[in-house]
């Protein structure tokens, strides 16, 4: 079995592309059906967001399976035929499609690095392929996985916690300067895009209480509606200004609409307690010598990009440890693999041996009626250890150079020398008569050379 990932993201793909892709979630359990109903498919999970539509699969053959689901993702939008779709895939088998998916759920692929959206999408598209049965060992534990990579990653690098959008970074300027936004007010004045979803980031941070004003006075009441807050008339925001701890300007104004004297006034009011001023406008609506007011913090629109541009500096130092981490993780789920393919093999050999022992115990149990039940206890446990330290050995040895470069070499070895491939339900009359003449007459030899069980578990260890 392979482990395969066939897909296309906002780096292979536009997005008119990606929306025609994009399955909506309550038609994830309909199209994960369809994909394994196709010929090679064993397991798979969907995931699509706005940025990317995977598919995470198990497959008999790569190739075919890598046919099978590019065949599953032209049907999921009949207006695009494979020979369009192509240039936009990207396909990876094995160490690579494992990689892939530890690297998106550790957001390393993402459009913006340390985002923290696409572990939770992706925990979601796992819990629908687990209710409608279409992952199994393999894929369960290689996402299982990649959860615990992502989790990780987040742990123990700063990826995450470094702003890297101009509203956030003002959300973290603020914090820096207050410590804890609990309780405190922001006067947002204004209606720019930037401004509203700083807004919201600092409400989302414990921010009390939301004061709006715009030129009209709907749109301010609107406003306030929307976050919970409280309309300002345009002409009597100054005023306010001293009850706010925050204030956010982001307007159309060609002009200064707040100077240095208008804060001053403001400070004074509040008893010195401190101000932060946030100016997304362009141009500028606060009044640069505001700077020069004690206990009044100004951060202008390249203030926020300069902080942005830094913290995403710093992000990317952060990935490269979480890329190692990735590698590390890769490599622990390639053993799991690989312990995976020698695992019937060994489940075969014990039940052959077994199923040989338990036969040829019958047939002397058969010829030795007068034996107590203690007596009979004791040849079964004799027959039990013979076996046990006669594939001790290979057992031990398919274990251990499972992860070698000969590991499928001594795999096939073992299958061949017990014929684990052939039926076993009867001895041949070769084998009857051999066994007969063994037991009635044990080879005092072999008896004197037999190595004690103590003596073969210790080597063993």
């Amino acid at each position: 079995m392979h482990v395969i990932v066939v897909g296309l993201s906002h780096k292979t793909a536009p997005v008119e592309v990606r929306e025609k892709l994009a399955v909506p979630e309550s038609r994830l359990g309909e199209a994960l059906g369809r994909l394994c109903s196709y010929s090679g498919v064993k397991e798979g999970v969907l995931l699509s967001t706005c940025n990317r539509v995977e598919v995470y699969s198990v497959v008999e053959d790569v190739e075919e399976g890598y046919a099978r689901i590019q065949e599953f993702l032209a049907d999921t939008h009949l207006s695009l035929s494979s020979e369009q779709l192509t240039p936009h895939l990207y396909w990876h088998t094995g160490d690579r499609a494992i990689a892939h998916l530890f690297r998106v759920a550790a957001s390393l692929d993402s459009m913006i690095i340390g985002e923290s959206q696409i572990l939770g999408q992706l925990k979601n598209a796992f819990e629908v392929a687990l209710a409608h049965k279409t992952t199994g060992v393999i894929m369960n534990k290689v996402v299982k996985k990649a959860i615990s990579v992502a989790k990780r990653v987040r742990t123990e690098t700063k990826i995450s916690e470094m702003a890297v959008s101009v509203s956030y970074a003002a959300v973290e300027l603020a914090k820096k300067i207050f410590s804890n936004l609990d309780e405190k007010t922001v006067l947002l004045v204004g209606a720019g895009e930037m401004a509203k979803l700083a807004a919201r980031h600092l409400i989302a941070q414990g921010v009390h209480q939301v004061r709006i004003t715009t030129r009209t006075p709907q749109h301010a009441i609107d406003l306030a509606e929307q976050f919970g807050g409280m309309p300002v008339p345009f002409d009597q925001f100054k005023d306010e200004m001293a009850a706010a701890d925050i204030v956010l300007v982001s307007t159309g104004a060609a002009h200064y609409l707040i100077g240095a004297e208008d804060v001053q006034r403001a400070v004074d009011k509040r008893g010195n307690r401190p101000m932060f001023l946030i100016d997304i406008s362009v141009p500028r609506n606060i009044d640069p010598a505001v700077r020069h007011v004690d206990n009044a913090f100004l951060f202008d629109i390249d203030d926020l990009k300069q902080r942005v541009e830094q913290n995403r500096a710093e992000r990317l130092q952060e990935a490269e440890k979480a890329e190692r981490m990735v590698v590390e993780e890769v490599g622990a789920t390639l053993e799991w693999m690989k312990a995976l393919e020698v695992t019937p093999t060994i489940v075969a050999l014990r039940s052959r041996v077994d199923e040989i022992k338990q036969v040829e115990v019958e047939k002397v149990m058969s010829r030795l009626a007068h034996l107590s039940q203690q007596d009979r206890e004791l040849v079964e446990g004799m027959a039990s250890s013979i076996v046990n330290k006669l594939i001790h050995r290979t057992m031990v040895t398919l274990k251990a150079e499972v992860n070698s470069s000969n590991g499928p070499a001594f795999v096939e070895a073992a299958r061949r020398f017990f014929h684990l491939d052939q039926s076993s339900t009867h001895s041949s009359e070769e084998e009857d008569r051999e066994s007969r003449l063994r037991y009635l007459s044990p080879d005092p030899v072999e008896s004197a050379h037999e190595e004690p069980e103590a003596s073969v578990r210790k080597r063993a260890g």
